[in-house]
């Protein structure tokens, strides 16, 4: 825990202010680190320059650049992310983002629910409401996640099993809450799987723990929300309602 997050417990509601611009959908939290930095950052008219200055987010009245900023509407999105664009805001690297793909109307900051690596595609939250992103994200809410899966050869019964029985991958353990064979051949393996968790690279560290490469990854479900016919790189808005009775309790 960082000195600005001790310092924010002790009382309730307060939060490191980088922390409480990302929660108020202003920016995000690197941005906001920067932001603050440089001196650029008015908190109920007085400049601050710690990002960790404790602060309660409801409470506060922000200017950037003398602009005042008031928290974003909130928005949830559901994009087709394609294969080859990055989840993040800005590439060092000039590569197309998620980001890209939206049209935010200046009505606020999005921030990914989690992430698709590049050569990963399919379906991709994109919020202003940052704590909804963290409770979608917390393993501890366990929202499955399903994506179809191709692989390079035939993954036989016995490593199929392995994948839900559980693996040693880089020091760790991981397992698919549920997989199914779609086809296979000697050739390639096409499967869907279902995860509760979501860590960094899973599906394709499970599949390598096996000795299997992951050739194509598509994730089309996150909890009850489907890609239905949205092609790649097309995106709509979610709104509450549809959100809760795909999701229940992550409003709550």
């Amino acid at each position: 825990m960082s000195p600005g997050e001790r310092r924010a417990r002790g009382g309730t509601g307060r939060v490191p202010l980088n922390r409480a611009l990302s929660k108020l959908g202003i920016a995000s939290r690197a941005e906001a680190t920067r932001l603050i930095a440089e001196g650029r950052v008015d908190v109920d008219g007085r400049t601050l320059r710690d990002p960790e200055t404790p602060v309660v987010p409801e409470r506060i009245s922000v200017a950037i650049d003398g602009q005042p900023r008031t928290r974003a509407a909130w928005r949830l999105l559901l994009l087709n992310k394609p294969r080859g664009v990055v989840t993040t805001r800005r590439d060092e690297r000039g590569r197309q983002t998620v980001f890209d793909l939206v049209e935010t109307g200046g009505e606020g900051h999005l921030v990914a629910v989690g992430r698709l690596d590049l050569a990963t595609s399919g379906l991709l939250l994109l919020t202003t409401d940052t704590r909804l992103a963290d409770w979608l994200t917390d393993p501890v809410n366990a929202v499955p996640r399903v994506y179809t899966v191709s692989v390079r050869g035939e993954v036989g019964d016995e490593a199929l099993a392995r994948l839900t029985t559980g693996v040693d991958a880089d020091g760790g353990s991981l397992a698919a809450d549920d997989v199914q064979v779609r086809k296979r051949s000697g050739r390639e393996t096409h499967l869907v799987v279902r995860l509760r968790e979501g860590r960094n690279r899973e599906i394709r560290r499970l599949f390598e723990a096996i000795g299997h490469e992951v050739t194509k990854l598509r994730r089309v479900s996150f909890g009850g929300l489907t890609l239905g016919t949205l092609a790649p790189g097309q995106w709509r808005e979610i709104d509450r309602d549809e959100l809760a009775a795909a999701i229940p309790g992550c409003l709550s």
